[in-house]
């Protein structure tokens, strides 16, 4: 089993930072296809905020081109998403998502979420 755990949110003010990271763990052999950033907010469905391949091609959603950057560090199954200029429409549940390769089968796993609250 692959465990994904998201770290770094927070309360933030309009217009500031916050850096987001997710690592992936729990087997000893494993690969990461592609990875993803989606958000959740009460009632509504999840959005892809960002998704990037193994081999570091980037999607946005439009809301967040320009002001969020996606990035993965392979050696370390990591995923981070650096969020600047940060509104208030973007407070919502941070979630990570991989797709993984296990043997000879793919399997989508998702982490527990990370709350992200920007103030105006």
């Amino acid at each position: 089993q692959v465990q994904l755990e998201e770290s770094g949110g927070g309360l933030v003010q309009g217009g500031g930072s916050l850096s987001l990271s997710c690592a992936a763990s729990g087997m000893k052999k494993f690969s990461i296809n592609s990875m993803a950033w989606y958000r959740q907010t009460t009632g509504t469905r999840d959005e892809l905020v960002a998704s990037i391949t193994s081999g570091g091609s980037t999607i946005y959603a439009d809301s967040v081109k320009g002001r969020f950057t996606i990035s993965r560090d392979n050696a370390k199954n990591t995923v981070y998403l650096q969020m600047n200029s940060l509104k208030p429409e973007d407070t919502a549940v941070y979630y990570c998502a991989a797709e993984i390769t296990i043997g000879a089968a793919n399997y989508d796993y998702r982490g527990q979420g990370t709350q992200v609250t920007v103030s105006s």
